[in-house]
This record gives C-alpha cells, sequence and structure tokens, in this order.
C-alpha cells in the first residue's frame, strides 16, 4: 500500500532570511487527480505556510513528470449525489482561495496535464510556467458538468472568447497555445523548466521582500476594486512601505552600485 500522502512540502533556503516551499500533488497513478481529501490536504498545507515570516515564494507542482495536477478524482466523483455533490466544489474552491490568499507570490510549475480542477488551481496561481508537453483543458462539460469555481478567472487572463471556446467544448489545448492566449507566461523545454523557474525565483528573491507582500496584497485589491478605490489602496502601501527600511536600504544600495559603476 503506497503511504505517500496526496500533497507533500519541501523548504528550500535560498539565503538568510530567504525560503522557498515546493508544493508537490503526488498521486502519480491518477495523473496527480485531487479527491476531495487531497483538495484539504493541499489548502492545509498552503495555508500552513502563511505564518512563516522567511517565505518568499510558493512553488506548486506536480509529482513525476507526466502531469501538474489531471483534475478532480472522476472515479469518487461518479458516486456523488445531489445531496453531496457540493462537497468536491467548494474544496476546489477552498485550494484555489489558499492560493490566493498566501502572503507571497505562488508559481504553478506546470509539468504535464493541467486539467479541470487543475486548471482552475493553475489560474489561482499568479504566474505560470509550462513544459512544452503541457496539456490543458476544462473538460467537465465532457462528462454532464459544468466548470465552476476558480474557472472564473479566465476571462480576465485569456479573454472572454477563449474562455467560452475551453467551457462549452471541453476542448483541450498544447502549451504552445495557453502561451499564445495567455494563459501561461513562460514556456520551456522540461529539462529547462526547473532553470526557467529559477530565473522568476532570483527576481523575487532580489526585490524587497516587504514590497513583494505588499504588492500581493494589492494585486488582490486590484481584482475586487475600482480603478479609484485600487489607486487610493495603492497609495496608501507605498507611503506604508516607506515607514520601514526597506526602500532606503534597497535605493542606497543601488544608489552605491550606480557610482561604484
Amino acid at each position: 500500500m503506497d503511504d505517500r500522502p496526496p500533497v507533500q512540502v519541501r523548504l528550500e533556503e535560498r539565503a538568510a532570511g530567504q525560503r522557498i516551499a515546493i508544493v508537490t500533488v503526488d498521486n502519480q497513478d491518477q495523473r496527480n487527480a485531487l479527491s476531495n481529501h487531497g483538495k484539504r490536504v493541499l489548502a492545509d498545507a498552503i495555508d500552513g505556510l502563511a505564518s512563516d515570516a522567511a517565505l518568499r515564494a510558493i512553488v506548486l507542482t506536480g509529482a513525476g513528470e507526466k502531469s501538474f495536477i489531471g483534475g478532480a478524482h472522476i472515479g469518487e466523483m461518479a458516486g456523488f449525489a445531489h445531496g453531496d455533490a457540493s462537497e468536491g466544489p467548494r474544496l476546489t474552491h477552498r485550494a484555489c482561495d489558499a492560493i490566493r490568499r498566501a502572503p507571497v507570490p505562488v508559481i504553478a510549475r506546470i509539468n504535464g496535464w493541467c486539467l479541470g480542477a487543475g486548471l482552475e488551481i493553475a489560474a489561482s496561481c499568479d504566474m505560470r510556467i509550462a513544459a512544452e508537453h503541457a496539456v490543458f483543458g476544462l473538460p467537465e462539460v465532457l462528462f454532464g458538468l459544468p466548470s465552476g469555481m476558480e474557472a472564473c478567472l479566465l476571462p480576465q487572463l485569456i479573454g472572454w472568447g477563449k474562455t467560452r471556446e475551453l467551457v462549452f467544448t471541453g476542448r483541450r489545448i498544447d502549451a504552445a497555445e495557453a502561451l499564445r492566449c495567455g494563459l501561461i507566461e513562460r514556456l520551456a523545454p522540461l529539462g529547462e523548466l526547473d532553470a526557467a523557474l529559477d530565473g522568476w525565483l532570483a527576481a523575487i528573491l532580489t526585490a524587497g521582500p516587504r514590497a513583494v507582500r505588499a504588492q500581493k496584497a494589492l494585486i488582490t485589491e486590484w481584482e475586487q476594486a475600482s480603478i479609484a478605490a485600487s489607486v487610493e489602496a495603492g497609495i496608501a502601501a507605498v507611503a506604508a512601505a516607506h515607514g520601514t527600511e526597506e526602500p532606503r536600504r534597497l535605493m542606497q544600495a543601488f544608489l552605491a552600485r550606480k557610482r561604484g559603476g
């Protein structure tokens, strides 16, 4: 019997006070599909990282080289009845909401199949990098269900027309098409995926940690508020940042490099 947990968390110390969390969904026999239990464990894992003051970023990926998250567990879903069918969708939302509430950037490292709930989870991340063999889709209608929960995030990423195409047809798209339509931000061969990911992580680690956390909070504000309210929130956030030592330290370091150059 396989006793591995459905989600594993590994912490990496990149430098003093700079920690990265690697969160891996591990159900390789079923394309890393998430059962209701797996969704709970994923949400708890992300929530559990939120209190780590040294955390700079979270990388979410799937075990192996074939799948990110292949969707919800269809074998489990097939037994749902009307009275208990809301639990699975609510748990998908709970996992997605934990990602969106995380105080640091969450990067989806998409190493293969990214379908259904897996695509909703990827859409909830702040940035997405995919291997060239990755495949994306929302196949729910092919199983008699609509795409719900965080599928509602897709129009702001890929537009209404592309969203309609995916949710009405259940069509799968390859990674090149996902890049063209804005579903992912970066594409790399599988063997170069981690090197490309490290470029993002290095940039985040170079930035001010308080500034990055403030930026994550502002992005959440931008998604929900009017432009006028978002501007005011931005003014308050910039003013608050000047009340810490971080801007002064980073600006002085920049000026010192400029003088030395």
